[in-house]
């Protein structure tokens, strides 16, 4: 694993085998391999901070687009 990754525990991962006899080094690479995986992944997962939105914030909409001023009165040019 490398240094910044979060410690995965092994003993909260579980492996069905459903057809095959994979050897136990089979085994070992891929429990690296997804535990690797699953602690990088967990690493970047940002999560949004809600707890400094209100009310107000949550309900406002943005503003509106510009309206276009190439368009002459009553949307006829000519």
């Amino acid at each position: 694993m490398s240094a910044d990754s979060p410690p995965v525990d092994p003993t909260a991962v579980a492996v069905d085998v459903r057809r095959g006899d994979p050897t136990p080094e089979e085994l070992a690479a891929l429990m690296a391999v997804v535990s690797e995986s699953y602690a990088s992944e967990a690493a970047a997962t940002v999560v949004e901070d809600t707890a400094e939105r209100t009310a107000w914030s949550i309900s406002q909409r943005g503003l509106r687009a510009p309206l276009p001023r190439d368009v002459g009165w009553g949307r006829f040019i000519g």
